[in-house]
């Protein structure tokens, strides 16, 4: 009998999950395009080069970490579920562990494991991997045509998991949305995910390698004047502005924030575990203990010595004034300033920073159990070309396992 010819573009985290679960040579086969000279150029740097490869959490916490679209992730991510990646991952040969936030590594906190495990699972699956650039893909009377370097290419069926536009350097570069859209799929708008945030004003480039931990953020839009998001955790500022886990978890909240500059705040508590009046106590303590100081040499106990300048100046309290002189209503500002400490957004950083892309292939036109195309039988959609992002903590990565799972099991004929 003939056999069921399928092709896979792009050999990154969901391309390569894909070939590594694919199955049943006898009755198909399997081609897999990379334009890089290696496989896996992306996933080798995530997690800083360590690859959180998915998270431990229970399903409903799982979901909640999922901003966009979760509803049509349901199938797949049930089908194939956050333990089943670290069963898969075990059986291939790469112990993981799971660390703070219920993040699982490989064990040898090496991504090129991952992506070696999954290169040599895909191998022995028979799949045969074509390392150049695909040019363009075209539906056919009886299949596809993929134009890939100087050939022409016929195939059944057609997996397209080129990711998205984040990274350029890894290859990176749209070339899926291109394809789609030919295809007549509806590409949602493309905005950076994932991504540092850029501040107004002087004051982060003067904090520039603060990091703090333990701070609660909160993102204001003035628009609707409702706060969109709000987390507890880690962040950093930069020379341009904010980044670290919380502020990019939070950037996947602010979808048109580069059609919409200044319109967002950022209001930072830097002493969330202290109410006001608990925090008014230890003021007084502090200043009981510094009372013949100067103000500048009575934060220290508090504070990170980079950000002390900064508070003492926005606070308007003379920074050579004793501190038994300070008034109560200064006392009560700088408590303030302390809950509340704001910044401006401006903008976020270029797409090709962004950890992931947010926008994509349209879900309402992708049958969610299968990732197959509603307009054209025989095309699939994995990974992060799809509309669906999720926040840091291994959640995209098993989005783009989930994906491919479903994409290459419903391609392949028993």
């Amino acid at each position: 009998m003939d056999r069921n010819k399928i092709a896979i573009i792009g050999a990154g985290a969901s391309g390569l999950f894909a070939a590594a679960s694919f199955s049943n040579f006898h009755s198909n086969t399997l081609t897999v395009f990379e334009k890089n000279p290696f496989t896996g150029k992306k996933l080798l740097i995530t997690g800083k080069g360590r690859c959180n490869v998915t998270n431990a959490a229970n399903t409903s916490d799982f979901f909640k970490n999922i901003p966009v679209n979760p509803r049509f992730l349901y199938s797949s991510l049930s089908s194939f579920t956050n333990f089943d990646t670290i069963d898969f991952f075990e059986e291939i040969g790469v112990p993981l562990k799971t660390e703070r936030g219920e993040r699982v590594f490989p064990t040898s906190d090496k991504a090129v494991d991952i992506r070696n495990a999954l290169y040599n699972k895909a191998l022995s699956n028979h799949a045969e991997f074509i390392h150049t650039e695909v040019n363009n893909v075209l539906k056919c009377e009886e299949g596809f045509k993929v134009f890939a370097g100087e050939k022409e290419y016929y195939f059944d069926k057609v997996i397209i998991a080129t990711g998205g536009l984040s990274y350029p350097l890894t290859g990176s570069t749209g070339d899926g949305y291109k394809f789609a859209k030919k295809l007549s799929h509806t590409v949602t708008a493309l905005s950076p995910s994932l991504v540092p945030l850029v501040c107004n004003g002087n004051l982060c480039k003067e904090l520039m390698g603060l990091s703090l931990k333990n701070v609660a953020l909160k993102i204001y839009d003035k628009r609707i004047e409702k706060f969109v998001y709000e987390d507890f955790g880690e962040m950093i500022f930069t020379h341009y502005g904010i980044s670290g886990p919380m502020v990019l978890s939070a950037s996947s909240h602010l979808r048109d924030i580069s059609s919409s500059p200044d319109v967002y705040i950022a209001h930072i508590d830097l002493k969330p575990a202290l109410e006001n009046e608990k925090l008014n106590t230890r003021l007084l303590s502090d200043f009981e203990k510094y009372k013949n100081k100067d103000f500048q040499n009575s934060l220290k106990d508090l504070l990170p010595s980079k950000l002390i300048p900064v508070i003492i100046r926005l606070s308007g309290i003379d920074s050579r004034k004793k501190v038994n002189e300070i008034t109560r209503e200064e006392r009560y500002k700088l408590i303030g300033l302390l809950k509340d400490f704001s910044l401006t957004i401006h903008s976020a950083r270029p797409i090709s920073e962004a950890i992931i892309t947010s926008g994509g292939v349209n879900v309402s036109e992708i049958n969610p159990k299968t990732m197959e195309s509603k307009k054209v039988p025989g095309l699939y959609f994995a990974g992060e070309i799809i509309d669906v992002d999720a926040y840091t903590g291994g959640f995209n990565l098993q989005i783009a396992f989930s994906t491919a799972y479903a994409a290459i099991k419903s391609a392949q004929i028993d």
